[in-house]
C-alpha cells in the first residue's frame, strides 16, 4: 500500500523506514506547520488532490505531543483513511487481529496470547506486552517497556523506557511513566 506519513520531524523520518521494511510505499510527508523537500503539503492540500480508498496514512507524530497525534488520528479515521498496522516482521505478535489500526509495532517487540493493542500505539524494540493486558488508544512505549500479564495501559499514555507495569496494574488515561519506573 502507498501511505503518507503525516508529519516530517525526528519520528516521522523513523516511521517512513518503517513502513517501508514492513513492505509498504513512501507516498510523501503530510505536515500542516512546515514546507520542504518530500513534504505533499497540508492535510487538507492532500485529501483535496489524493483519494482515501488508494492510499493511506501512518502517524510520524511522536510521543513528545501525544494530544496533537490523538486530534490526527481521529481525523483521518474520520476522513476515512486506511491505518495499516505496521508491525515489522522481526516482531512477535501471537494475534495480528489484535493490533489497532495505525499502530507501530517495532522489531524485537512481543505482543503475547490474548493482548490486545488499540488503534494509533507505538511498541518500541524490545516492548513485551504480556499475556491478557491491553494497551489503549494512542499510546506510546518505549524501549524495553514491559506490561505484565492481565495489566491495562490506559489512552493517551508513555511509558518511558525500560519501564515496568506489574500484573493486574492500571495506568491511567493520559499518564506519564518515567523511563524505569515499576508501575505496580
Amino acid at each position: 500500500m502507498r501511505l503518507f506519513v503525516y508529519g516530517s520531524r525526528e519520528y516521522a523520518l523513523v516511521v517512513r523506514n518503517h513502513l517501508q521494511l514492513c513492505g509498504h510505499e513512501f507516498e510523501g510527508f503530510i505536515d500542516d506547520q512546515r514546507s520542504g523537500a518530500e513534504i505533499l503539503g497540508t492535510y487538507e492540500q492532500v485529501r483535496q488532490t489524493h483519494d482515501p480508498a488508494r492510499h493511506g496514512i501512518a502517524l510520524g507524530i511522536g510521543y513528545k505531543d501525544l494530544s496533537a497525534r490523538r486530534i490526527v488520528l481521529d481525523r483521518v479515521e474520520r476522513d476515512g483513511w486506511q491505518l495499516p498496522p505496521l508491525v515489522h516482521p522481526r516482531s512477535w505478535v501471537r494475534d495480528a487481529a489484535a493490533i489497532g489500526a495505525g499502530t507501530v509495532v517495532m522489531a524485537g517487540a512481543a505482543v503475547e496470547l490474548n493482548a490486545a493493542i488499540a488503534a494509533g500505539c507505538v511498541v518500541w524494540t524490545n516492548v513485551v506486552v504480556s499475556h491478557d493486558s491491553s494497551v489503549d488508544r494512542n499510546s506510546f512505549l518505549s524501549p524495553g517497556a514491559i506490561v505484565c500479564g492481565f495489566a491495562r495501559v490506559g489512552a493517551d499514555c508513555f511509558v518511558g523506557a525500560g519501564a515496568v507495569i506489574v500484573d493486574r496494574c492500571v495506568v491511567p488515561d493520559r499518564s506519564f511513566v518515567r523511563a524505569g519506573e515499576v508501575v505496580s
